[in-house]
Parts: C-alpha cells; sequence; structure tokens
C-alpha cells in the first residue's frame, strides 16, 4: 500500500467494509487477468491514470497483485495532462509520488483542439478520447510497454454494449482484452469483472484525491448518461441483471443471431441419415389435420358416386 493510504487508518465496521470490498476487487480482477491470459512474465504495463476512482482503483489492484504474482512484470503509471482550464495539475505527480512507482505525465492540449474542431453545444467526448488514445499508444511504445491498462470496468462494458446497439445499430462492447487495429498495442481491462458500485465505496474509503471528468463542460446530456439511467432503473429490481447481461457477452451463440458473416444461414440444409433422438419425455399426444382421413374419403367417394348422373 502507497504511503498515503498507510497513514489512513480504518476501524470498526469501516476496516471490515474496506478489506472485504478489496478482497472482492482482487479476486474479480485476478480471474479476469487469468481468463484473459492478461498478464505475463516480463510485461511492461502502462496503467492509465486519469485521476478518476477508476483508475486509481486499478492501479491499487495492479499493485497489490504484483506483490503477490507468481510472475514478474513492470508497472509505469502514465497520466495525460490534456490542458483543460482548471485542470489541478499538481494532484497526480504529488500522489504517485508516495507510491514508489515509475510514472510520467504527457502534456498534450487536446483541448485546444477539440474545441476548434466541434461546434459549441456539440459532445466533445467522442474526438477527446480519440485523441487520448492515438497520443497513450504512442507513448507506449515511446517507454516500450507492451500493454496498456484502462479502468473499464463491468457496468462500462455493458453500458457501451447499449449505447452500440441503440446510437450505432451494432452488437459489440469492450472486449477485456484488445489488440489494436494496427497491431502494435494490446490494451487490458483488469476491472472488466468488477461493479461500479464496489471500486465508487472503495474509492470513497481510501479517500483518493478525485480529479472530475467533466472539467471541459461536454458531460451533460451524453448518450451514456441516459444508457446508465436506464440501467440503474433495472437493477432496483433486479440487482444481478448487469451481471447477467454481461456473462451473455461471454457466452454467444451465432446461430441464433442474424449476422450472416458470423454464421452460415444460406447454407443451412437438412440431415434425416441417422436415427431420431428420442423426446426428453414421453407423452400421449393426438393429432389434428385439415386432410381428411383414409376412411372418410372413402365414404366421400362412395356418395358421390351414388349420386345419379345429369
Amino acid at each position: 500500500m502507497s504511503k498515503m493510504t498507510q497513514t489512513h487508518e480504518f476501524s470498526g465496521d469501516n476496516k471490515v467494509e474496506f478489506n472485504k470490498l478489496q478482497k472482492k476487487l482482487r479476486r474479480g480482477a485476478g480471474n479476469a487477468v487469468a481468463d484473459f491470459n492478461m498478464i505475463e512474465e516480463g510485461d511492461r504495463i502502462m496503467v492509465c491514470l486519469s485521476g478518476g476512482k477508476d483508475s486509481f482503483t486499478m492501479l491499487h489492484i495492479l499493485m497489490s497483485l504484483q506483490k503477490s504474482a507468481p510472475i514478474n512484470f513492470e508497472l509505469i503509471a502514465v497520466n495525460l495532462d490534456q490542458k483543460q482550464p482548471g485542470f489541478p495539475a499538481h494532484i497526480l505527480p504529488e500522489y504517485l509520488e508516495t507510491l514508489g512507482i515509475e510514472y510520467y505525465i504527457v502534456d498534450r492540449d487536446t483541448y485546444s483542439i477539440v474545441k476548434s474542431k466541434i461546434p459549441e453545444g456539440k459532445t466533445t467526448c467522442g474526438l477527446c478520447s480519440r485523441l487520448r488514445r492515438g497520443t497513450l499508444y504512442a507513448f507506449a511504445e515511446d517507454i516500450n510497454a507492451n500493454k496498456i491498462a484502462l479502468g473499464h470496468h463491468k457496468d462500462d462494458i455493458v453500458q457501451t454494449m447499449f449505447l452500440n446497439m441503440f446510437y450505432g445499430s451494432r452488437l459489440s462492447a469492450m472486449p477485456p482484452k484488445l489488440l489494436s487495429d494496427d497491431k502494435r498495442n494490446v490494451v487490458i481491462r483488469p476491472l472488466a469483472y468488477c461493479r461500479e458500485r464496489d471500486i465508487e465505496r472503495f474509492s470513497e474509503l481510501m479517500a483518493y484525491p478525485i480529479i472530475p471528468c467533466n472539467l471541459c463542460g461536454s458531460q451533460d446530456n451524453l448518450q451514456r448518461q441516459a444508457i446508465k439511467k436506464m440501467m440503474l432503473e433495472w437493477e432496483k429490481d433486479h440487482s444481478s441483471r448487469i451481471d447477467s447481461i454481461f456473462s451473455s457477452l461471454q457466452n454467444v451463440a451465432p446461430s441464433q443471431l442474424s449476422d450472416t458473416k458470423l454464421f452460415d444461414f444460406e447454407s443451412l440444409t437438412i440431415d434425416r441419415a441417422g436415427e431420431r433422438k428420442p423426446y426428453e419425455y414421453d407423452l400421449q399426444q393426438t393429432i389434428s389435420s385439415s386432410r381428411p382421413k383414409e376412411s372418410e374419403a372413402v365414404v366421400q367417394i362412395l356418395e358421390i358416386q351414388k349420386e345419379p348422373f345429369s
């Protein structure tokens, strides 16, 4: 634990809650790392630190896992200062100094670029995220990092799926592990199995120096906020609904969807050469049909013959 957090004492119920949450988050991250082979021997992982609750928690959990992992890997914390007005540039360097970890602050004025390209009142998040991603991808190569860790959690992944469905007409989300399009970087999301509510409470207990994400003023009425509100409403009656939806992303049946690129619907043919499988239950059945039975057909024919010819 960092020097900063070592001085933060927990007592009573808070201590119990902290230990429980830390164990839960460690277990979730550990399972995600194992399931997707996120971290390997000798990895040099660039941990992207935005100053939000998710990235602070991710760094803490990764540092905790690093101490007990059976393999050796490096962690390098990186923050991109996008020169947003009011950004408290001193907070992250001061915090990172307490951790004894290699870190970098990358200065790039993407804020001015975004403001010059996006009309007033329009959402700037799309262009902002692309510029941020491009900068971080390039910097990962500069510091010889072979993995890039992002703080997206389970709720983010499910929200992204619905965003893409509702506004992009495609069924996709954010994978826990991703090879970039140019194949020059691997992105990992160690918190993919962790819930936002657990991260938020853990962050409160840790008293992280949170930097808000709305400094640019573009966060109001975002589509993602509408999706998040919808999901919160669902969970009022079904607390495990987000977990169930996320599980469905790991249990995909292409033949039950409609994408002809994923499944060959055109060539489907029947094959009755083998023995028919027995029904699961042996039930009595009756059959009704519009076609007449053989006996009825005979009667009809005889009756027709009895009629005199005109």
